[in-house]
């Protein structure tokens, strides 16, 4: 079930569009029960489908077809690396091989305690920056380099993301 807090956000959401586009807010429904949940489980789909009018495929395939959407525990703090064109031209294969060093973590896997999931993304259009990550689909960081990651770690470390969770 839907908390109430979602519900309220998904209904202030639904005034931005005419009553019979409620599948408008598809995204954004998956947005907040990700916020607050860190993940958007199966019942979620079901439930956000329900609540939509939609059928649960349409909001699965919406859950499946952008990168920023957790459908399963991916830890306290996500790191989505773009793996496309730019930043592969720019040196992402030596930053994932760094991260998953530091981290002791593989694509797609949580660290033992819990804290970092690691994952790859699609094109995150800061191209220029490249190679980039994401924290959590909040927070973007750019032109990434072993001292750079050690940074930004250390900053999740000690909370200096900016709430960025």
């Amino acid at each position: 079930m839907l908390s109430e807090q979602i519900q309220a956000k998904i209904d202030r959401e639904l005034k931005k569009y005419p009553v019979d586009q409620k599948q408008s807010a598809v995204m954004a429904a998956l947005r907040f029960v990700q916020d607050e949940k860190g993940w958007i489980a199966p019942e979620d789909i079901t439930d956000i489908a329900a609540y939509l009018s939609m059928s649960q495929m349409a909001v699965y395939e919406v859950a499946t077809f952008y990168h920023m959407y957790n459908l399963k525990p991916m830890g306290t703090y996500t790191l989505t690396v773009c793996t496309n064109l730019s930043c592969q031209l720019s040196g992402v294969n030596e930053t994932l091989l760094y991260l998953k060093n530091k981290l002791g973590i593989g694509l797609g896997e949580v660290s033992p305690d819990g804290k970092y999931g690691l994952r790859s993304g699609e094109c995150m259009g800061a191209c220029v920056d490249a190679p980039v990550l994401t924290i959590n689909n909040k927070k973007m960081c750019g032109r990434l380099t072993g001292e750079k990651i050690d940074q930004i770690l250390a900053d999740i470390e000690s909370d200096k993301t900016g709430g960025q969770q």
